[in-house]
């Protein structure tokens, strides 16, 4: 699981820190926020703390009206040493008891231009996708089509090379080499590349490229959710490969089925075109068009009409 810090959430939104800058470094551990409404009223018996305090135009107008016993007591229990950070929305006024807890406890006090409702869930997605379980795992990931195909093999079996000629046919890629994957909901994973790879590829023979500086920004993307696995593998003779994709295969990252297809390579085959023609089959399959079902129907239908004409 990533860390992220207030300073994270400072940058991401462009916020305005307005007091207890020694905390800026303070991380996060959980995605819920908090709209302490019950807790301005003095109601503190399942404060959570841990969460970050989110301070809307209905906390901020209602704490002005405490007296000034009651606006210091709420904001004394408000600021524990594990509360993250306070966020003003609508660049509300922070009041002057917060500040100065705040600057005495080292917990950061922001402030967005941002409707409260809104903001909320603009950091609720950023926290849930940063804090989301976390796996790298060792491929190319690649937009193809609009569908995320993470490609996997042994070393020099041709992935770099493959998402090359997919980039120069228009797709885009998303990480090369190393694709950290985060599972940000059951069967959801979102892949990238780490920051020191982004938008670079390695070809043997010619060594690091920066796609983008090559294709230009057409062709590389930050995040792609992995829909599909593409398993490059050497071509063995003497192994059955499916010839028709009736039976779906499933490989599992952290706790996440995701399609799974094993691609001999030889001399001849075109990796790019086939996996192009596989990105294009699975989204006609969750249109409900299945080639293979179809034509298996038509093979017992033959075989069907073939028998009744024999037995006449």
């Amino acid at each position: 699981m990533s860390v992220v810090t207030i300073k994270d959430v400072q940058n991401q939104f462009g916020l305005e820190l307005l007091a207890g800058k020694d905390g800026i470094e303070r991380t996060i551990s959980m995605s819920d926020i908090s709209r302490p409404g019950l807790e301005m009223a003095g109601y503190f018996d399942f404060y959570t703390s841990k969460r970050v305090q989110l301070l809307g135009k209905t906390e901020v107008s209602f704490f002005n009206k405490l007296s000034p016993n009651e606006r210091i007591d709420r904001m004394d229990r408000l600021c524990t040493a594990e509360t993250p950070a306070f966020i003003i929305a609508h660049n509300m006024e922070c009041p002057d008891e917060l500040k100065e807890l705040a600057n005495a406890r080292n917990i950061a006090v922001l402030q967005t231009e941002h409707p409260t409702t809104r903001f909320s869930s603009m950091l609720t997605n950023f926290l849930e996708g940063q804090l989301a379980p976390m796996t790298t795992v060792h491929g190319v990931l690649v937009d193809v089509y609009g569908i995320g195909v993470l490609i996997t093999g042994k070393s020099g079996v041709g992935k770099s090379e493959t998402a090359l000629e997919l980039v120069k046919r228009g797709h885009r890629l998303v990480a090369d080499d190393a694709v950290e994957i985060r599972q940000v909901a059951k069967n959801v994973l979102i892949g990238n590349a780490p920051k020191l790879l982004k938008h670079m590829l390695e070809i043997r023979g010619v060594g690091i490229i920066d796609m983008m500086t090559l294709f230009g920004a057409s062709a590389v993307k930050d995040d792609k959710r992995v829909l599909m696995i593409i398993d490059l593998e050497v071509w063995d003779p003497d192994k059955l490969y499916d010839r028709l994709g009736i039976d779906e295969e499933k490989a599992k990252i952290m706790d996440s089925d995701v399609t799974k297809l094993t691609v001999p390579v030889r001399p001849g085959r075109n990796l790019s075109v086939i996996i192009e023609v596989a990105a294009m089959d699975y989204r006609m399959k969750r249109l409900g068009v299945n080639a293979a079902e179809a034509f298996t129907r038509r093979l017992d239908m033959a075989i069907q009409n073939s028998n009744e004409k024999g037995i006449e």
